[in-house]
């Protein structure tokens, strides 16, 4: 009985004693100024990353201070900036991580807000990651085209803002003023498409090379190192006639050994001559005409007039000269029942184109 009365008032001593502590402590706290908010709102870092015991301020930034512990990491021009070129409050937890956030987008939304894709923060003008951002596009950048300011192609337009998305890929689409103005040849006049990749690089504009093999009319020998207006006379290079004479007519015409227009040559001029030079033709008798280098009338002839006995006229030429048909009769009565039989050389001709009986 006298155990469990004394339990009882140590008890109510112990009361006492915490009653009167947390009144004194609710007086020590009446009696004292509120504490003031956190000056960096809810961020949560240590003081003496940036404030000294010796004087809060200025603050210094400690090295051992890691950005990227808050989502963050300072990296290439950033870990240069200073602190207010971000944090323009001293709630550094109201500071948002997105690029727009302090960067300018001049692309107007274009390309939406992962800037890292072109950009980089060791430089936001940095070419390598917008070089190779292009390379993906449908105008990679190669040759010349790799060197040059994004804004020589890139042209302010309505609010005075470079366009990106949308532009021409075509070669008129920066280079039309070029075509125009070009002369030698005349592209305008001379009908030329704008598909400049025919003729030009992306190394340089000049010099252009145009591959003539396409057009049908390869250039080879002679006519490789001639002039475009050699042959497209007054800048007309669409529907010109391909026939050697369209450009030769003057030295067919000109041609006295032989006299090509008085014998009435072909114009099919390639049939003897090449593309090397007009002089030196070389004309090919067995496989244009008629056999005289082969088979039996190989060696039976002296010169051309053996059969071609008037000089002033090579269609015209004679058999009798050589073959023993000099008796009419005999050789008439030889062909006889023979169809289109004629005692006349091109009648031989024409039954005998190859010299065989």
């Amino acid at each position: 009985m006298k155990a469990s009365r004394g339990r009882t008032i140590r008890l109510a001593a112990a009361a006492l004693v915490l009653a009167s502590v947390a009144a004194v402590v609710a007086a020590t706290r009446a009696a004292s100024p509120a504490l003031p908010a956190h000056p960096h709102g809810r961020f949560r870092g240590e003081c003496s990353d940036c404030h000294s015991a010796t004087a809060w301020k200025p603050a210094r930034i400690s090295r051992k201070f890691d950005h990227a512990k808050f989502g963050f990491a300072l990296e290439g021009a950033h870990a240069a900036a200073g602190c207010t070129s971000c944090h323009a409050s001293l709630d550094f937890s109201q500071e948002k991580q997105r690029c727009a956030s302090c960067h300018q987008d001049i692309h107007r939304g274009e390309f939406g807000d992962a800037c890292a894709r072109c950009h980089t923060s060791r430089s936001f003008i940095d070419r390598a990651g917008m070089t190779r951002a292009h390379q993906t596009s449908r105008f990679p950048l190669t040759g010349a085209h790799a060197a040059i300011e994004c804004e020589d192609c890139h042209r302010p337009v309505g609010a005075g803002q470079p366009r990106f998305v949308g532009q021409q890929a075509e070669c008129a689409g920066c280079h039309l003023a070029e075509f125009n103005a070009a002369k030698s040849p005349d592209h305008v006049a001379g009908g030329f498409p704008q598909t400049c990749l025919s003729c030009h690089t992306t190394l340089a504009w000049g010099p252009a090379r145009f591959d003539h093999a396409f057009t049908g009319f390869p250039l080879t020998g002679a006519h490789r190192p001639l002039a475009c207006a050699s042959c497209h006379t007054g800048g007309t290079y669409q529907g010109l006639n391909a026939a050697c004479a369209s450009c030769h007519q003057g030295d067919y015409d000109g041609t006295t050994n032989p006299p090509h227009a008085a014998l009435g040559f072909s114009t099919q001029c390639q049939t003897c001559h090449g593309t090397t030079r007009w002089s030196g033709a070389t004309f090919d008798h067995d496989t244009q005409n008629f056999p005289i280098y082969s088979g039996v009338h190989a060696g039976k002839w002296a010169n051309c007039a053996t059969c071609h006995t008037n000089p002033a006229n090579f269609t015209q030429f004679t058999c009798f000269n050589c073959h023993p048909h000099s008796d009419k009769a005999q050789t008439d009565g030889n062909h006889s029942g023979v169809s289109g039989y004629a005692y006349d050389s091109q009648a031989c001709y024409s039954c005998h184109p190859r010299g065989r009986k």
